[in-house]
């Protein structure tokens, strides 16, 4: 890990260990390969267990800040799973890559996986909004020099992606909360 990535990433594990205080939590080093390598060089995912907080798995990059921040300001990502599987930290390893890499996501942005977010699932999307399911706690990161924000990537269909290109992001979050989505639901029905 080099001099500048250590205390950023260190800072985001040590936040999200704390959030998570009775989790168990996990360190994954994922190497994005020859050719990736250099953009998100010392990525690691963060692999949070179910716990008093919540009976869900949760995915939080570490290293996306160090890779891009601007100013001081930056962004981690967190995904909730039902299960643990190496598909959410392959997952989340392709959204630093895909946000490091030149496409900046922030709020109301989304990303196409190019597949089902797991087999037999209509979504195939990630919509990057605030962490609702964890709350400013999680999402408000201070680190050394700066804060990161860290963002929840949830999985939506195309329709729904669809929907929020023609009536906007918020009219799509009013029907998540109007149907009730369970956000870790692979099989959930869309809602437009």
């Amino acid at each position: 890990m080099s001099d500048a990535s250590l205390p950023a990433a260190e800072a985001v594990e040590s936040h999200v260990r704390a959030f998570f205080e009775g989790h168990s939590v996990d360190v994954v080093d994922c190497d994005l390969g020859p050719e990736r390598r250099g953009t998100v060089p010392d990525l690691r995912v963060l692999v949070v267990g179910p716990g008093p907080r919540t009976d869900s798995w949760a995915y939080v990059t570490a290293g996306c800040w160090a890779a891009s921040e601007s100013d001081g300001h930056g962004l981690e990502f967190v995904m909730t799973a039902p299960v643990r599987d190496q598909r959410f930290i392959d997952l989340m390893a392709m959204i630093a890559y895909y946000h490091c890499g030149g496409h900046r996501l922030d709020v109301e942005h989304s990303m196409p996986i190019g597949e089902p977010w797991i087999p037999g699932s209509t979504c195939d999307h990630l919509l990057i909004s605030l962490p609702y399911l964890h709350g400013p706690g999680l999402e408000q990161c201070p680190l050394p020099g700066g804060d990161t924000r860290i963002l929840w990537t949830l999985p939506v269909t195309t329709a729904e992606i669809e929907f929020r290109r023609r009536h906007g992001h918020e009219a799509l979050e009013q029907l998540f909360d109007e149907a009730g989505i369970i956000p870790t639901d692979p099989f959930r029905a869309s809602v437009a």
